[in-house]
């Protein structure tokens, strides 16, 4: 009698392992599509920073500077969440390869690092408002435009390129692993070379604002927002990757 009611409940203990393992997998997915739609927090910096880029005298004191250090935040905000997204998909993608999905990482953390420089240059010009040291009116505006343009050009680099090779690594891995519906993948597939190669040619004519929002920015964004979607609304769909996740983390609950 012992040993046959040792078998359902030894059964019965194998059943809530995997019942946790999967419900794990849901987790990733989770965490991964909200830092995905945490990405897109840092989209009223378009007006945000309207002030300081379009006036050339902001940095002698015209107009307040909330809206920079708010848009500062959001895009501090919006760079550890890349880091997020990156992280926490690793240890799923790299089951597909491990190659790509590594890259996939270090230019998340490339993207990030970007937009902090980004970040550091337009809030000096708020501690240079306020504590001028002595400079001249000339010299002010002419670092507050040399400012603009560091941040112009990391915007460049860091929010419309590494967008680019990003959908392109990880909507390979996507896109093969099937863990998403693969139309969700081939929107980054196609959308990544359209904006790569707006921002070469933006490079290319030092004109990269109007080019890259208006060729390639809308295919990757929409890229990205539908991933975020799927991954909180419905998780990662079954495919070898998931089943080998769930058997590996069932044995190791179970033992």
């Amino acid at each position: 009698m012992a040993l046959t009611a040792q078998i359902p409940a030894t059964k019965a203990a194998k059943r809530i392992a995997l019942s946790s393992t999967m419900s794990s997998t849901r987790k990733t997915a989770l965490v991964a599509g909200v830092f995905y739609l945490l990405t897109f927090v840092s989209i009223p910096t378009l007006a945000l920073y309207g002030p300081v880029k379009n006036q050339p005298d902001w940095v002698l004191g015209s107009g307040g500077h909330t809206g920079v250090l708010v848009g500062g935040l959001l895009e501090v905000i919006m760079a550890l969440a890349c880091i997020g997204t990156a992280v926490t998909l690793y240890p799923v993608v790299r089951r597909q390869n491990e190659g790509v999905a590594l890259g996939f990482v270090a230019a998340r953390v490339l993207e990030a690092g970007l937009i902090f420089t980004g970040v550091v240059s337009l809030l000096s010009l708020v501690t240079l408002r306020q504590d001028p040291g002595g400079a001249s009116a000339a010299a002010l505006v002419g670092i507050g435009a040399s400012h603009v343009a560091v941040y112009n050009w990391t915007f460049l680099l860091s929010q419309s390129l590494m967008p680019g090779i990003n959908a392109l690594l990880l909507g390979s891995l996507l896109f093969r692993s099937r863990l998403v519906p693969r139309l969700i993948p081939v929107l980054g597939l196609i959308g990544g070379p359209i904006l790569i190669a707006s921002v070469i040619a933006a490079l290319l004519r030092a004109d990269h604002q109007v080019t890259v929002l208006a060729a390639g920015f809308l295919p990757v964004a929409a890229w990205e927002f539908s991933l975020g979607v799927w991954l909180v609304v419905k998780g990662f769909r079954p495919s070898p990757i998931t089943t080998a996740l769930d058997a590996a983390g069932g044995t190791l609950a179970v033992v």
